[in-house]
């Protein structure tokens, strides 16, 4: 008596080879392809782009034009100038020295929190120490203290100390609030690598300084760029902390503060302020898309295992 085996089809057998999540993946993937879900988006995106394209345009529009009439009219009367952008740079709201502000307080508050996460992260991750999960749990939860409540107790501190006015007053907030979620990411990043590289370093005589700069920081470019993108973008952007810390010292104030002025009470150049948005993104711009596939990457980083 013989027995035959059933003889499996090739898309039978590529199903059966699949994962339970595989399955799921390519469910997903199939369904967001379909020209439906390319519709719904191609609306998002244009509904998402009007209103920064009607903000581009008004930039170039006079300022009369700009008082009495929409952006769209430029379609019907197409008058447009550099006057905006001339005054906005070189006139009286003083942008280009704002422009140098932002960018002195933005480096040091991406590059301090870093530096202190990364090391952070690797005693966490690597170091036994007594406390050590308690610590970090610690050091996770203060990100559920709302901003708000220390910026007064902190900038009590600054003017106890004689840091206010500065730009120490601002880099040393950003880096408190950043750390930790800096902390967080990296920490968890830096779980993903094998044990099996720290464990080889060690077997050949290295110790945590060499394993840190030699095996665990190359490995953690994409981590390290991916938050550096989040943070420059949340920096360069704020507000809050700006007008706390630097609103009452105009040499140290960023364009953020200026550009609320514009449109604030005490403000009646708020037609500039178009102008003014396009000069902020500028430099935001170019970090994203220079970093973007690192930034890809480290989003990414520790999500597939095996």
């Amino acid at each position: 008596m013989t027995t035959t085996t059933p003889v499996m089809s090739p898309a039978a057998l590529q199903e059966r080879k699949l994962s339970r999540a595989e399955r799921r993946a390519v469910a997903a993937k199939t369904k967001l392809s379909s020209p439906a879900a390319s519709a719904v988006a191609i609306v998002i995106a244009v509904l998402w782009t009007v209103p920064t394209l009607g903000l581009l345009v008004t930039s170039f529009r006079p300022e009369l034009d700009i008082r009495r009439s929409g952006w769209w009219t430029v379609f019907t009367d197409p008058t447009l100038t550099l006057d905006n952008y001339n005054e906005v740079l070189y006139g009286g709201t003083n942008f280009a020295s704002l422009f140098v502000n932002s960018l002195v307080i933005t480096l040091p508050a991406v590059v301090i929190p870093i530096t202190l996460a990364v090391l952070a992260a690797y005693a966490f991750a690597w170091v036994k120490f007594r406390g050590r999960n308690v610590l970090f749990v610690a050091v996770f939860s203060l990100q559920v203290v709302p901003i708000q409540v220390t910026l007064i107790p902190l900038l009590s501190l600054y003017v106890d100390t004689g840091l206010s006015g500065s730009f120490w007053t601002i880099w040393l907030s950003h880096a408190i609030f950043a750390l930790p979620l800096a902390v967080f990411l990296l920490h968890n990043f830096m779980k993903e690598i094998p044990a099996s590289l720290v464990e080889a370093a060690r077997m050949d005589g290295a110790g945590h300084v060499k394993i840190f700069f030699q095996v665990l920081l190359p490995l953690l470019t994409p981590a390290i760029a991916a938050f550096s993108v989040f943070q420059f973008l949340w920096v360069w952007n704020d507000l809050l902390v700006a007008l706390t810390f630097a609103g009452g010292a105009p040499e140290v104030a960023p364009l953020t503060v200026r550009l609320a002025d514009m449109v604030g009470t005490r403000g009646s150049d708020w037609y500039l302020l178009a102008a003014g948005a396009f000069v902020s993104i500028i430099l935001p711009l170019v970090v994203f898309l220079g970093l973007q596939r690192y930034f890809v990457r480290g989003l990414l980083a520790g999500s597939v295992k095996g």
